[in-house]
């Protein structure tokens, strides 16, 4: 059974980087054709898929957030993190982390059933 776990600061000042970490265990992110993304749900919205890396490591990006969006992997740690800079208080959400197969990418819009599995998720508000 693959978890996935969210974890880093729940209060984010604006026009600092939001950072989170994945932690995953009960598989590799190496894992052939699995990709991991960061999908966050603002209060009253939809699952915003916000990118991913890939099993070899090429990382996706959703285009209304690329500019402000970097996502890594520690192979070692079997962690992948997602940095977002110059947050707002409109990126206070719900951070989920999730893993699931191609079809998941540039979804824009999450489907929670085309995952495979998913982090409980963590509260970032984002306020001075």
């Amino acid at each position: 059974q693959v978890q996935l776990q969210e974890s880093g600061p729940g209060l984010v000042k604006p026009s600092q980087t939001l950072s989170l970490t994945c932690t995953v265990s009960g598989g590799s992110i190496t894992t052939n054709n699995y990709y991991w993304s960061w999908i966050r749900q603002s209060p009253g919205k939809g699952l915003e898929w916000m990118g991913a890396i890939g099993y070899s490591g090429s990382t996706f990006y959703n285009p209304s957030l690329e500019s402000r969006t970097a996502i890594s992997r520690d192979t070692s740690k079997n962690q992948f993190t997602l940095q977002l800079s110059s947050v707002t208080p409109e990126d206070t959400a719900v951070y989920y982390c999730a893993t699931g197969g191609a079809d998941t990418i540039m979804e824009l819009t999450a489907n929670r059933n085309d995952y495979d599995y998913w982090g409980q998720g963590t509260q970032v508000t984002v306020s001075s």
